[in-house]
């Protein structure tokens, strides 16, 4: 019985759909474009939490500027885009600035807490006179570290360092070069702005 059913269920089926006289149309696929929040001449204090006598407190870390940004709240990945460059002053314990970070590009990923700069990016630790110079850079708010894989010019007042690779303290107070390629005495401190 079910045998002789189904044949006749594919005929009627088919002559249902063929009567219809209607084409089904598949909608486009849709385009999500996500349309960023724009901001202008930012500034933004980071900051540890610190807890002194039972009274919550908090000590600035840095202090960020940026003549633009933008913002893309993505629930996936948002993240911040600072295209016509960034600077950042680095503070120590005594809230004295000592280091500056400035770059042409950053991208904040906001779900990594990481920053990626690009192009025309200096580190210089102010106390030292210790200034990085390098293509591209990754800075890790966790560790409060600087990473790249990229080459490296490393300035101090009596020596200019090169090399492939790095790490370093937010701060530059210490870094170390992966792989060394090469050093220059320098005698009368010429040492770039």
């Amino acid at each position: 019985m079910i045998r002789t059913l189904l044949p006749a269920l594919m005929i009627v089926s088919s002559i249902a759909i063929a009567c219809n006289g209607k084409t089904a149309v598949r909608p486009a696929s849709v385009v999500h474009t996500v349309v960023p929040e724009e901001a202008d001449s930012i500034t933004s204090l980071m900051s540890e939490p610190l807890d002194s006598g039972g009274k919550l407190t908090a000590r600035v870390k840095g202090k960020l500027t940026a003549p633009y940004m933008l913002r893309f709240d993505r629930t996936d990945s948002p993240y911040a885009e600072f295209p016509r460059s960034l600077h950042v002053d680095f503070y120590n314990d005594s809230m004295q600035i000592e280091s500056k970070l400035d770059a042409k590009y950053g991208k904040y990923l906001q779900n990594q807490d990481k920053v990626f700069l690009r192009d025309s990016v200096v580190v210089k630790n102010v106390l030292k006179g210790d200034t990085l110079r390098c293509k591209t850079l990754w800075w890790d708010q966790h560790t409060e570290r600087f990473t790249t894989d990229d080459s490296v010019r490393i300035y101090t007042p009596d020596k200019i360092l090169y090399g492939t690779g790095m790490e370093a303290d937010q701060n530059f107070r210490w870094y170390t070069i992966l792989h060394m390629t090469g050093m220059v005495l320098n005698s009368g401190g010429n040492v770039p702005k």
